[in-house]
This record gives C-alpha cells, structure tokens and sequence, in this order.
C-alpha cells in the first residue's frame, strides 16, 4: 500500500484514482490494522463477501481492472505489483506496467494500452459454469464461518477449490481461516512449490498497440 500511495501522488492531480478493494472474510477486524497502519490517502473498501472476486472472476491478488471516467472497463483482470520485490516469484516487471498506466493517464483512450471493447469483451469471455457453482460453494462457506460454524465450512471451501482450481482466492481465504494443514493437508507454499516452474499468475498481455495497422492493411490503404 505504501507503493501504490507513492504512485497516487504522482497521478493525483491528473484525473487518476485509485479504488483499493479487501478481499477479506473477517472484514474489518483483519483487514482494517493493515490499512490503518498504511494510511492511505486514496479509497480503500473491505469486501468480506468476496463480491469483486465473483462478479470479476477474479482468481488471485494483487488484481487490478482499469476503468475510464465513463465507467468503462478498458482493462480487465490483471496481475499488477508496484515494485519488483516479488518478481523472483511471479516473473512480472512492474515498472513497464506503472509506465504503461502513466502512458493511458496522459492520453486517456488513446492510449496503445487502453482494449478496444471487442478486446475487452473477448478478455471477459463467459465465465465456466462451474466457477458460478464454486462462488456458490465459497458463499455459503463464509456464511458458516461467520455464524460460528467453521468446520462446517470446510467442505464448502473445499469444493469451491474443486470447481475453480485456479483460483487461488479460494485456497488463500479458506487456509487462512482455519489450520490449512490439518483441515486440507496442505499449505501455500506447498502449493506454489507443486507447480514446478509454471506461473503462478496468468502471462500478462501488455504489448498491445491498437494504433497500428498490421502489413496487409497498410498495403490496401496503398
């Protein structure tokens, strides 16, 4: 957080915000001393019925959707960290992606980064049938814990993990909630050490530019 208020300043006073959304079950009482203590000058919410997670199909944090002022997504779902700190992790450069954010604040839907709305929509494809099933099976997880019936819970999450495997929202709340090892023998860094090599976040696709014709059109406009 304190990254992302540094880059806040920066952009502030050229039409940028930053909305920041908790995902966190226990809401304020776990989320609420972490943004206290980062004191953030832009909006920060705490969403303790994971809504952004479902209505975004969003699988994993830190996740960023950039939206015009006409309330418009001109990118979806994507991985953004704000320093590189991580990147012996996840393999993703932040600076090319804070640069590519300065480059759509300057020059707002010109900019080579700002999709197009088929582009969008293609990015937004239909969520699988069963990842519906799975933010239903989280949903009523987090019902039982919140009414104090945790072990009930944890089939619920459980299941959810089955119907959305990628989504590692699901595995990370559900494990936080509870002793990961005894009650789903296993661990996020047993988990991130089980994929071997392949990328814990979905390839980032940054080298858009939409300005461009590609060669068969350039020779028809000749």
């Amino acid at each position: 957080m304190p990254g992302w208020q540094k880059f806040y300043h920066e952009l502030k006073d050229r039409n940028f915000e930053i909305v920041s959304v908790a995902e966190d079950t226990g809401g304020v009482k776990d989320a609420g001393p972490r943004i206290t203590a980062a004191n953030p000058e832009y909006t920060v919410l705490i969403d303790d019925k994971h809504l952004v997670t479902m209505l975004y199909d969003m699988v994993n944090v830190p996740t960023v959707v950039w939206i015009n002022e006409q309330g418009r997504i001109v990118r979806p779902n994507e991985t953004a960290y704000v320093d590189n700190r991580y990147k012996a992790l996840h393999g993703l450069d932040a600076d090319e992606y804070l640069a590519a954010i300065r480059d759509w604040v300057d020059k707002g839907d010109k900019s080579r980064f700002a999709l197009s709305e088929d582009e969008v929509k293609r990015r937004l494809a239909p969520q699988d049938p069963n990842h519906a099933l799975a933010s239903a099976e989280f949903g009523l997880g987090e019902y039982l814990y919140k009414n104090g019936h945790g072990p009930d819970a944890i089939p619920h999450f459980k299941e959810a993990q089955r119907l959305n495997p990628e989504s590692w929202n699901y595995k990370r709340q559900a494990w936080a909630l509870s002793d990961a090892k005894r009650d789903y023998g296993t661990s996020f860094g047993e988990e991130v050490r089980k994929l071997n090599g392949k990328p814990y976040y979905a390839p980032r696709q940054l080298g858009e530019d939409k300005n461009k014709d590609t060669t068969e059109e350039k020779k028809q406009s000749n």
